[in-house]
C-alpha cells in the first residue's frame, strides 16, 4: 500500500492546527443573547439597556407559577417551593408574598426607621407635629391595621413605620391569598426569584433553572404545573433552541452532501475527501471568533452550517478538475499540477471576492455582526487552503469514481448553450423589477426581534405571569448616572421631586426609586439632625400629648430610640444586604462595573391612557445631571435600524473592494461589467421577489444578499473563463452544477430552520445561489471566436 502521502507535512500541518482548533472550539463558551447583536460604543441610552441585558437586576429575575389544585395547595407549595429555592445558594432572594421574611427583618427597619421614614423632618418634631404623628396613630388603633401597630405603640407613637412601609411599598402589588401571591384571574400561585448570576451568565441561568425544577418534581404529584419565565430562562431556551436547530441542519446537510456527492463520485473515500474543508473551515471559524471575541453566539454557529454549502465547492472542483490534460501522456499523479495551474486562480480570485465582501463586516460596532464577518474569513480561507494544500496528498488526480457527473455534465452544457438566447427577455425582467422595487416602500422593516428564537408561546406566558405580579411598565424609565452610591442616590431624589410633580397632577400613577428604600447619606444625616435631644423631645412630647389618648408617660421606650438613632452611621447599600429589600435595590441601584458609573433606575407606573410623552418627562426632568428618559422600544427600534444602516455601509463598502478586486484581475471594463452583470440582477430579482412576499428585510438577510454576491461570483468567473479559453468538458461543467447543487440544498434545509435568524439566510441564499448560476450562463455568452463545439462539453461527446 502506498503510504507516500503519511510523509506529507502539509498533513501533519493540517492535522495540527486543526486539533489545535478542536480544542478551542470544545473550550469556547456559547451564548444566545441578544445583547450580541447591541453596538459596542453605546449612546447613553444604549448603555442602560446593555447593563440590563447583561447585568441588570431585571435580567436576573425569574417569574415563577404554580397552576392547578386549590388554593390551599397552591399556597403550601408556594412555600415549600421557595424555602428550597431560599436554601438552594442560586438565588439571592425569593418572593412568594408571604411576610416571614418581613417579619424576621422588621427589627432592622424598626432599628433605623428615623433614619428611612421620609416623613421625619424638622416639624415632624415639633409639639404641632408630634401631636399630629399621635393623632394619626391614634386613628388607627381601632382599624384592622392596629393589631400591627399596638405592639410598636409606645416604641412609635409617631406611626413612622407605617409611613416607612407606605413609601417602601409598590404602586401595584399581587392579590394575597392563604398568605402567599396569587393570580387574579387564574388559579396560580406566583413567585419571583432573583438570580445570584448575571443574566448573560447562561450556564449559571440554566443551573437555577434546572435547581427549580429539581425542587419542583415532590410538588408535581399535587395536581401542579409549574411555569417559568423570565429574561435568563428565554436566553436558556433559546440557546437549547439553536443548538438543537443547528445539530438537526448539521445533520440533514450532512446527508443530503453525503448523497449528492455520492451521485456525483459513486465512491466514499472521495466523499470523505470532499467534507475535509468544510469540518476544516467550520472549526477554524469557531476557533477565531472564540479567540476574537471571548464568546460565540448561538446565530454564528448556526452559521457555520451554512459553510458546508460553500467551502463543499472547493472540494467539488478539485476532485472532478484535477486530471492531466492528456491523461494518456502524463504519468499518474500529476492530475493537481493541472489543477493548480488551470483552475486554482479562478478558484482563488472567487475566494478574495466572497473575502472581500465579508472583511467588512468583520469592523461591525456590532459583536454579532462582526462575528459572523470573522467566522467567515476564516472558514472560507480554512477550507481553500485544505483543498489547496491538503487534497493534492490524498487525491492527486482527483475522484477516481465517475458516478453521473457525465450525464449531468452533458445536461448542463445543453443548458449553458440555450440559456444566452433568454438573455434579453431576463434583462428586461431585472429593468422591470428594479423599476418596481422603486415604487415600493423600503422592504428594510425587520426589527431586533426578528433575531430571537423565542417562541409567541414564551412571551405570552411572561406578559402574563407579569400582569398577575403588577410589574410595572417596562416601557419608559428615568436611567440617571452617576460616580459613587451617595450621588447616585442623591439624584434620584432630586428626579423623585419633580416626578412627585407629576404624580399630584395625575399623569403619573407612581415610580418606583431606590431613594425611597434607602435614602441618600445627606438626606439621612439631615433627618438625624431633625432629631431633639432627650431632654428636649421629651419636654415636647408631654405637651404634644396632654389631654389624648395616648399619655407621655409610656412613651420613654420612643424617647429611648430616637436618642439611639441619632447617633448611628448613615446607611448604605451594602447595609441592606441579606434583607427582604435588598433584591428590590439591586434592581434599581446598579454598581459601576469595570470603572463605569453607577446607575439608579426609575420605573415609572404609567396610567392607562397615558399623557404622559417622552417630550414632557425630558421637559419635567430637565436640568438634572446625566439624568436619560429611556423609552424601550423606540431604543430598540433606534438601535436595530442603526444597526441595518451600518451593516448596509459595510456591505456597500464590501461590494466596491469585489469590484475593485475584479477589475484589477480582469483589467477589462467590458469583462468586469459581463461578471458583474449577473450578479446584480440576481440581488435585484431576489429583492423584488422579498418584497413581493412580504418578508421584511432586516441584516441577516443582507448578509444572505451578500452569501449570494460571493458565490455568484464563483460561477461569473467561471463563465468568463469558459468564455475566453473554451476549455469547459462535461465533467467541468458537472463540477460546477454540482457545488450550486450543494449550495442550494445546504441553504434550503436552513431556510427550514425554526430559528427565524437562521432561516431568513437560508430563505435568500438557496434561490439566489440557483439565480446567479442561471443569470452567469445567460449573460455571459461564449466568446465568437470559440468554435461552437469547444464552448460547452465538448468533450464529453
Amino acid at each position: 500500500m502506498n503510504r507516500r502521502w503519511l510523509r506529507q507535512p502539509a498533513l501533519w500541518a493540517w492535522l495540527a492546527l486543526m486539533l489545535l482548533a478542536l480544542g478551542l472550539a470544545w473550550r469556547a463558551s456559547y451564548v444566545a443573547d441578544l445583547s450580541a447583536f447591541l453596538p459596542r460604543a453605546p449612546s447613553g441610552e444604549q448603555r442602560v439597556l446593555l447593563e440590563q441585558l447583561k447585568r441588570g437586576g431585571t435580567a436576573r429575575v425569574m417569574l415563577i407559577g404554580l397552576r392547578g389544585a386549590d388554593a390551599t395547595t397552591r399556597a403550601e407549595a408556594s412555600r415549600t417551593l421557595a424555602a428550597g429555592l431560599r436554601a438552594s445558594g442560586h438565588f439571592d432572594a425569593v418572593h412568594n408574598g408571604d411576610h416571614t421574611a418581613w417579619q424576621q427583618a422588621g427589627r432592622f427597619l424598626l432599628d433605623h426607621r428615623y433614619l428611612l421614614s421620609p416623613a421625619v423632618d424638622a416639624e415632624r418634631f415639633t409639639v404641632n407635629g408630634l401631636r399630629d404623628g399621635l393623632a394619626d396613630t391614634a386613628s388607627l388603633l381601632g382599624t384592622p391595621a392596629g393589631s400591627m401597630i399596638k405592639p410598636l405603640l409606645w416604641r412609635d407613637p409617631t406611626g413612622e413605620t407605617v409611613r416607612m412601609a407606605e413609601a417602601m411599598m409598590p404602586a401595584s402589588a399581587p392579590r394575597i391569598e392563604a398568605g402567599v401571591w396569587m393570580s387574579r384571574q387564574q388559579p396560580r400561585a406566583l413567585l419571583v426569584a432573583t438570580t445570584r448570576a448575571e443574566g448573560a451568565d447562561l450556564d449559571a441561568q440554566a443551573a437555577a433553572v434546572a435547581e427549580v425544577r429539581r425542587a419542583f418534581v415532590p410538588l408535581a404529584g399535587r395536581g401542579l404545573q409549574l411555569e417559568l419565565s423570565g429574561p435568563g430562562v428565554m436566553s436558556v431556551e433559546a440557546r437549547g433552541q439553536i443548538q438543537a436547530e443547528v445539530e438537526r441542519l448539521a445533520t440533514i446537510d450532512t446527508v443530503a452532501m453525503v448523497a449528492l456527492l455520492l451521485l456525483a463520485f459513486g465512491s466514499l473515500a472521495a466523499v470523505g475527501i470532499a467534507l475535509l474543508p468544510v469540518a476544516s473551515g467550520v472549526l477554524a471559524g469557531i476557533a477565531a471568533v472564540s479567540l476574537g471575541f471571548g464568546e460565540v453566539h448561538g446565530i454564528t454557529l448556526g452559521f457555520g452550517t451554512t459553510l458546508i454549502g460553500e467551502a463543499v465547492d472547493y472540494a467539488i472542483y478539485y476532485l472532478i478538475q484535477a486530471r492531466p490534460a492528456d491523461p494518456a501522456a502524463a504519468p499518474a499523479g500529476q492530475g493537481h499540477l493541472h489543477w493548480r495551474h488551470h483552475s486554482w486562480p479562478t478558484v482563488r480570485l472567487g475566494l478574495w471576492t466572497s473575502m472581500a465582501g465579508f472583511a467588512a463586516l468583520a469592523f461591525s460596532g456590532f459583536a454579532g455582526l462582526a462575528q459572523l464577518g470573522v467566522f467567515s474569513l476564516a472558514g472560507l480561507a480554512a477550507a481553500a487552503l485544505t483543498t489547496r494544500h491538503l487534497l493534492p496528498c490524498l487525491a492527486p488526480d482527483g475522484a477516481a469514481g465517475l458516478g453521473l457527473r457525465r450525464p449531468l455534465g452533458r445536461a448542463v452544457a445543453r443548458a449553458a448553450a440555450a440559456l444566452p438566447r433568454w438573455r434579453w427577455p431576463l434583462a428586461a425582467l431585472t429593468v422591470a423589477a428594479l423599476a418596481w422595487l422603486a415604487l415600493q416602500p423600503s422592504a428594510w422593516r425587520g426589527t431586533l426581534a426578528s433575531l430571537s428564537p423565542v417562541a409567541p408561546a414564551a412571551l405570552q406566558l411572561d406578559a402574563s405571569l407579569r400582569a398577575d405580579l403588577g410589574a410595572s411598565e417596562a416601557g419608559t424609565l428615568i436611567a440617571i448616572e452617576a460616580p459613587d452610591e451617595a450621588t447616585a442616590l442623591e439624584r434620584a431624589e432630586q428626579a423623585g421631586r419633580r416626578l412627585d410633580a407629576l404624580v399630584a397632577d395625575g399623569r403619573l400613577l407612581g415610580y418606583e426609586s431606590p431613594a425611597k428604600l434607602l435614602p441618600s447619606p445627606a438626606t439621612q444625616r439631615a433627618r438625624q439632625r431633625a432629631l431633639p435631644n432627650a431632654d428636649t423631645l421629651r419636654a415636647r412630647l408631654a405637651e404634644a400629648a396632654e389631654g389624648g389618648p395616648l399619655p407621655a408617660a409610656r412613651m420613654q421606650p420612643f424617647i429611648d430610640d430616637v436618642q439611639a438613632q441619632r447617633r448611628l452611621p448613615p446607611l448604605t447599600r451594602a447595609s441592606l444586604a441579606g434583607t427582604p429589600l435588598d433584591s428590590a435595590l439591586q434592581a434599581q441601584l446598579l454598581p459601576g462595573h469595570a470603572g463605569g458609573p453607577w446607575t439608579v433606575l426609575l420605573h415609572l407606573q404609567l396610567p392607562p391612557q397615558p399623557t404622559l410623552d417622552g417630550t414632557s418627562l425630558r421637559a419635567a426632568l430637565a436640568g438634572l445631571p446625566d439624568t436619560r428618559v429611556v423609552q424601550i422600544q423606540a431604543e430598540l427600534d433606534g438601535l436595530y435600524r442603526h444597526y441595518l444602516r451600518e451593516a448596509q455601509w459595510q456591505a456597500g463598502l464590501g461590494a466596491l473592494a469585489v469590484l475593485l478586486l475584479l477589475g484589477a484581475h480582469l483589467r477589462s471594463l467590458r469583462r468586469l461589467l459581463a461578471v458583474t452583470l449577473p450578479l446584480a440582477a440576481s440581488v435585484a430579482l431576489l429583492l423584488a421577489g422579498l418584497t413581493a412576499a412580504g418578508v421584511p428585510l432586516g441584516v441577516l438577510h443582507l448578509v444572505g444578499l451578500l452569501l449570494v454576491v460571493a458565490v455568484g461570483s464563483n460561477y461569473a468567473l467561471f463563465f468568463d473563463h469558459l468564455r475566453h479559453t473554451g476549455e469547459a468538458d462535461a465533467e467541468t461543467l458537472a463540477s460546477l452544477m454540482m457545488a450550486n447543487l450543494t449550495t442550494v440544498v445546504s441553504f434550503g434545509v436552513l431556510a427550514t430552520a425554526g430559528v427565524p435568524a437562521l432561516a431568513g439566510i437560508g430563505l435568500v441564499v438557496a434561490p439566489g445561489a440557483l439565480l446567479a448560476l442561471v443569470l452567469a450562463a445567460a449573460f455571459i455568452a461564449p466568446s465568437r471566436e470559440v468554435p461552437a463545439a469547444a464552448r460547452v462539453g465538448q468533450s464529453a461527446r
